[in-house]
C-alpha cells in the first residue's frame, strides 16, 4: 500500500459510522448545515455539558465528513496543532498535526474548550477563518489551501470567561456562534431516558432535580448540574444503583467540595425522589 492509500485509510478512521444521538432543541442543525455550505467557521458558546461536543458529532455524520477532535489545554503549541518533524531510523519525517490532517481531506476540525489554549496557538487558526481559508506550515515553507469541504468548529463555556481566559475579538469575529443551553425540561427528560436506560418517570425526576440545583447557580455554586451528569446518575440507576445514591455521586459530589452546598443538593434530592 502506497503513502497516498495510507493516508486515506487513516482520514477514514475519524468517519463517524453510527448516528449519534442528538435531539434538537431549536433551529441549531438548519445554522450548521448552512454555515458549512456557506464554508463558514462556527463557534458553539454553552455550559458544560449541555451537547454541544455530541451535536458535533451528530452533524459531522450527517454532513458524512470525517471530524478530528482536538481537546484543548493551556499547553497546546501551535505546533501539535499543524504538525512537527521526527526522527525515523536516519530520516526526519514530517508528521501532520489534527488541524493540517483535516485541512487537507476536508474533514471538520473541532477545537473543544478553544479558550484553554495558548493565545498564540489560537493565532493559527485566523487564516483558515476568513476568505484566504489556507493553512500557513512555516516549518516547511508551504502553505495548505482548504478544500470546500473543510470547516472548522470550536467550543467553548461562557461561564468560565475571565481576563486570561477569554477569546480576543480578532478571534471571535471570525466565527458565526451558536448558543447552547441546557434542553427545556421535558426534552431533558427524553435525552435522559434515552441515553441513561431508565423510564422516562424517573428521568423526569433527575430533570427536576438538575433545574433545582441550577437554581443554586449565584449562590454559591459557579456551575449547575448539567445534562452529561444526569445521564451519569441515569445509567447508575440503569444498573441497579437505588436512585438516591446514585444522584448524590453523580449529581451532588462532582460539582462542589463545600458540605453546605452538598447538604442543600443532597435535600433536593431526597424531597424530589
Amino acid at each position: 500500500m502506497n503513502e497516498k492509500a495510507l493516508i486515506e485509510r487513516a482520514i477514514e478512521e475519524y468517519r463517524i459510522a453510527d448516528e449519534p444521538f442528538y435531539l434538537p432543541v431549536g433551529n441549531e442543525t438548519e445554522l450548521f448545515e448552512a454555515a458549512y455550505h456557506a464554508r463558514l467557521p462556527v463557534m458553539l458558546k454553552g455550559p458544560t455539558g449541555c451537547g454541544k461536543t455530541r451535536f458535533v458529532e451528530h452533524m459531522a455524520w450527517r454532513l458524512n465528513r470525517p471530524l478530528v477532535t482536538v481537546a484543548c489545554h493551556e499547553d497546546l503549541s501551535a505546533t501539535d496543532l499543524v504538525g512537527r518533524f521526527l526522527l525515523e531510523g536516519e530520516e526526519t519525517v514530517w508528521h501532520d498535526g489534527p488541524l493540517t490532517t483535516a485541512v487537507r481531506h476536508g474533514a471538520i476540525c473541532y477545537l473543544d474548550e478553544v479558550v484553554e489554549a495558548r493565545k498564540d496557538t489560537v493565532v493559527i487558526i485566523h487564516p483558515l477563518t476568513d476568505h484566504r481559508r489556507r493553512l500557513p506550515i512555516e516549518k516547511r515553507g508551504t502553505v495548505v489551501e482548504a478544500p470546500p469541504e473543510f470547516m472548522l468548529v470550536v467550543s467553548y463555556n461562557p461561564g468560565y470567561q475571565s481576563i486570561l481566559k477569554d477569546l480576543k475579538q480578532s478571534t471571535r469575529q471570525r466565527f458565526v456562534a451558536i448558543e447552547f443551553d441546557y434542553p427545556p425540561p421535558e426534552l431533558e427528560a427524553e435525552i435522559v431516558a434515552r441515553e441513561g436506560g431508565i423510564s422516562i418517570d424517573v428521568a423526569r425526576d433527575l430533570v427536576l432535580i438538575g433545574q433545582k440545583v441550577r437554581n443554586l447557580r449565584g449562590h454559591g455554586l459557579e456551575e449547575g448540574v448539567s445534562t452529561r451528569l444526569l445521564i451519569y446518575a441515569a445509567q447508575l440507576i440503569a444498573r441497579g444503583i437505588a436512585p438516591i445514591s446514585a444522584a448524590e455521586v453523580a449529581l451532588a459530589a462532582p460539582i462542589t467540595d463545600d458540605r453546605d452546598l452538598q447538604r442543600s443538593i443532597r435535600e433536593i434530592i431526597t424531597t424530589v425522589i
